[in-house]
């Protein structure tokens, strides 16, 4: 019976809503002064749908529509702060709703804040005030802040093409107003689930977090985390923690994460897939050198989670280096080549160099990466000598100390990007096409022109740090492989679920997300990447499945990896890569990253067919109506029960 009942109640539900298959919200995210994102009530936003086809309609939401509230859809390409109208619409706290489809902005759209990370880098009031805050150059000029502000209604994005065809077919059968005139009733409406638990700050949730009000505490927030990945050219000891002696290291480093306004579309094309995937071939290509010669100096292949965010991946790792926490201290860091978005300008902190020792290590990496481009005929080149750094993980290196570094980007001063942390920073914008007809496996051995250009940079930048770590660079022929970097460029940007990748792990069918999350758990590219570096680096050990997992000195030793029937030994390692703040439990920090994620219940959307308000008040009049009837039956036939119900039985005392 109770299935059945559930059998019914389901039916109906079917006949009244249509639910959204793939709908991505903008969340609420916390630091230790605000609140950001959006979210709908608790028991969710409802409207009449309306969709905004031009800016020219936008009225209609706003004062001439005569049923509000109204719930937004929009195309993507109206979705910008700058539009006036959308303001309008943002002001007015009308719910809406992005279609998110191939339309892009032609002048460039950036949901992230104009300097990024503008109280986490080196540059304060005390380290060179002239270049804090973007005062000398404002990186990002497209930058609108839009992730940065609070929302308090729900907001969507949609990438089922079947939800965004059946929302835009309900409109145009029940809402769209023809020639001017009301439409009628029933309207298309519908209902938005984006409640979230967290409010404030982090301060106020991470103390909810901790009142136990029950035996089963329901937590509101969760710190921003992951863990950094690194791999070793040549093996260390792990087992002791802290400074080693004799020891010198440089760290070649790139991000691992990327945002947009929407937390699930974080795909960071240009701003993070680029530099990842160079630094892999990177690796790839110093294997058999580092392997081979007898360098003085290691590198260390690290990439870093959580650097949109205030810098959670490389903060915490200077964070543990100063407290013997890690492998190495900082007296054993060399120097640091940073790949962010990938092109060739060489970028160093002015300040730093004023320091002669420091100014003589930049200026011979430098070198070293001048001599290497001669060789692959281009050309690199530096910008003014008193530009700051831009925003880069190097930055936390130099805020603990001096330290010579180089940081290799795409742009002299301001952004190139015109889609930095968006979600249309993409395959597409990266130029990662194929020509048409190809089969998915066909388009996996396909070397596109952006790889070949990627490749070309990961060549330059192995043959620098072979040279700059006291290699001979004339005695290897060190070459980044471009199909590898074509596959690496396929997998993370196209199609993550593919032949290849299914040899170092299984991921999902959709393309990756970049975006940090919550430190539960690893993220999928990660995991990806985790396995690649291993793979990329390692070297195949022959032995059975059973042998390669009992391979190592402790519990905690990953230096082995088996994956499908084979072994790999290699040096990559995981770290965490959790803001020290929440170590610490300060979190109203202003020296490391303070972002929590909000929990919430459920995240859903659904169209249905709403009657007129006139008929929901007759409805409503003819119910209490028939109650009250009810009630002054029920109340007459009890109290005249013993006439009605008298069933005329005859004296006891009767006989027959």
């Amino acid at each position: 019976t109770a299935d059945r009942s559930v059998f019914v109640c389901n039916s109906v539900g079917d006949k009244i809503y249509v639910d959204f298959k793939d709908n991505i919200p903008c969340v609420r995210l916390l630091n230790a002064t605000h609140q950001i994102g959006c979210q709908s009530s608790l028991s969710g936003d409802v409207g009449v749908l309306h969709l905004l086809e031009s800016e020219e309609n936008l009225d209609w939401v706003l004062s001439s529509g005569p049923d509000p509230p109204y719930m937004v859809m929009l195309e993507s390409t109206l979705f910008t702060r700058y539009n006036p109208a959308l303001r309008l619409v943002l002001i007015n706290e009308s719910h809406f709703l992005c279609s998110h489809n191939s339309y892009v902005f032609v002048s460039g759209f950036s949901p992230h804040a104009s300097c990024p990370n503008e109280n986490s880098g080196v540059y304060t009031e005390k380290y060179s005030p002239s270049l804090a805050h973007c005062n000398a150059t404002v990186w990002n000029p497209l930058g609108n802040n839009l992730s940065y502000e609070e929302f308090d209604f729900p907001i969507f994005s949609l990438k089922d093409d079947n939800d965004t065809q059946a929302m835009r077919q309900c409109y145009m059968d029940h809402n769209r107003p023809v020639n001017g005139s009301k439409p009628r009733y029933p309207l298309c409406a519908m209902q938005l689930f984006s409640h979230m638990s967290a409010v404030t700050d982090t301060a106020t949730c991470m103390r909810r977090n901790s009142i136990a009000m029950s035996l089963n505490p329901e937590f509101v927030c969760d710190p921003l985390g992951d863990v950094n990945i690194w791999a070793l050219s040549k093996p260390l000891n792990v087992t002791e923690k802290g400074h080693k002696p004799g020891e010198s290291v440089i760290i070649a480093a790139a991000r691992l994460d990327s945002r947009s306004f929407f937390f699930d579309i974080a795909p960071g094309a240009e701003s993070t897939a680029s530099g990842l995937v160079t630094l892999l071939a990177v690796a790839h290509a110093l294997r058999n050198a580092t392997q081979e010669a007898q360098l003085n100096t290691t590198i260390m292949y690290t990439f870093f989670h959580g650097e949109t965010f205030d810098y959670i991946g490389s903060s915490r790792m200077v964070f543990d280096m100063e407290r013997n926490q890690s492998i190495i201290d900082l007296d054993n860091v060399h120097s640091v080549l940073e790949v962010g978005q990938v092109c060739l300008w060489l970028h160093s902190d002015p300040v730093s160099r004023r320091n002669s020792s420091i100014d003589e290590e930049v200026v011979k990496l430098i070198k070293n990466l001048n001599s290497s481009a001669k060789s692959l005929n281009f050309s690199v080149e530096e910008p003014g000598s008193s530009q700051a750094l831009p925003p880069s993980s190097f930055q936390r290196f130099l805020r603990a100390r001096p330290i010579p570094g180089v940081v290799i980007e795409n742009h002299q001063s301001t952004f190139t990007n015109r889609y930095y942390q968006s979600m249309y920073d993409n395959s597409d914008y990266l130029n990662v096409s194929y020509p048409p007809g190809l089969t998915p496996e066909e388009q996996l051995d396909f070397v596109t022109d952006a790889a070949k250009s990627l490749a070309k940079v990961a060549t330059l930048v192995a043959r620098a740090l072979f040279v700059q770590a006291g290699g001979n660079g004339t005695r290897f022929n060190i070459e980044a492989d471009e199909l590898l970097v074509s596959r690496l460029l396929y997998s993370f940007l196209v199609m993550p679920n593919n032949s290849w990748f299914h040899v170092f792990f299984s991921p999902g069918n959709t393309t990756t997300n970049f975006y940090i999350g919550v430190n539960q758990q690893m993220s999928e590219p990660t995991i990806l990447v985790q396995f690649m570096l291993a793979n990329l680096t390692g070297s195949v050990v022959n032995t059975t499945q059973e042998n390669c997992n009992n391979q190592k000195e402790n519990e905690d030793d990953k230096e082995t990896k088996h994956r499908e029937g084979f072994c790999v030994r290699s040096t990559c390692r995981t770290t965490k890569a959790v803001s020290p703040a929440f170590e610490l439990e300060e979190y109203t920090s202003s020296n490391y990253s303070t972002w929590t994620e909000s929990r919430w219940k459920s995240i859903k959307g659904r169209i249905f067919l709403v009657a007129s308000h006139d008929l929901e008040m007759l409805t409503l009049g003819v119910g209490v109506g028939v109650l009250l009837t009810s009630l002054l039956l029920t109340f007459f036939i009890s109290s005249k029960a013993d006439i009605l119900f008298n069933s005329g039985r005859e004296p006891t005392n009767a006989t027959y």
